[in-house]
């Protein structure tokens, strides 16, 4: 685990008509962690999540990605920057393989991503990479299957995929195991884990499910009522009381 900051929020506060729905919120992001948010339904925890992505513009408050300012550039521009994000529906293009998915996605970075109607075999280097992000995924064997065949878990893992073709050094995931069955989690999960540990990579997650929070997290920021009530390591939040109390709930026992 590194001490550098990679990403940052700095006084982020967004407001929609007279709901204060992130109120001056600062947090700091550390290089080769994971990172989760969590918090009750209304906490504040999906906008500020939006505006660390790019999709929500703050009211007030900077983002900053290696001491560089990125509160104002679209997602597309994060994304060249290297920052990849995942969302709670999955953001696929249904009528593609699953080759074709992830091998648009590293494309996407390279020269050629305005040009989509050469040969295929124009674009040998972009289906290597796809290649190596399928095994990576576990959707070997799947290649020449289209995305909308899929069962929702693999879809899941493919938008994982198109995500990695892209090569980012900071993974965006917005509740990934949305939709999934309680026995499709921990293989996501260790598909997480290993793309974020193997590569040194650093990641932040949005999720509900909080066996996965607390098994994979260095890191977990409990948002409430728009505000950060806590931060530290998985045993730290689980045995905090302000947590408990706020949160947690009936949960505690299982989690403690």
């Amino acid at each position: 685990m590194s001490n550098e900051i990679i990403l940052e929020a700095v006084n982020l506060s967004k407001v929609f008509g007279g709901l204060v729905a992130v109120d001056n919120v600062s947090i700091q992001i550390k290089k080769q962690t994971l990172h989760a948010i969590i918090g009750p339904n209304g906490a504040g925890k999906t906008t500020l999540f939006n505006m660390l992505s790019g999709v929500m513009p703050p009211t007030s408050g900077r983002v900053l990605y290696k001491d560089q300012d990125i509160t104002h550039l679209s997602p597309q521009k994060r994304a060249h920057l290297g920052i990849g994000r995942s969302y709670q529906i999955t953001n696929i293009f249904e009528n593609l393989t699953v080759l074709e998915n992830i091998r648009l996605g590293a494309q996407a970075m390279g020269k050629d991503n305005f040009k989509l109607f050469h040969r295929v075999d124009h674009y040998t280097g972009y289906i290597e990479k796809a290649e190596e992000v399928i095994a990576t995924v576990g959707l070997s064997g799947r290649e020449m299957v289209l995305a909308r065949n899929l069962p929702h878990g693999e879809k899941r893992k493919l938008e994982l995929g198109i995500m990695l073709a892209c090569d980012p050094e900071l993974l965006l995931f917005d509740e990934p195991t949305a939709g999934m069955s309680s026995e499709q989690v921990p293989e996501l999960i260790k598909i997480i884990n290993q793309v974020v540990q193997e590569n040194d990579r650093t990641a932040i997650l949005v999720e509900h499910r909080m066996d996965m929070v607390m098994s994979i997290s260095d890191v977990i920021t409990v948002m409430n009522q728009g505000r950060v009530l806590a931060e530290g390591s998985p045993h730290e939040i689980a045995t905090n009381p302000l947590v408990q109390t706020a949160y947690l709930g009936d949960l505690y026992g299982e989690l403690a």
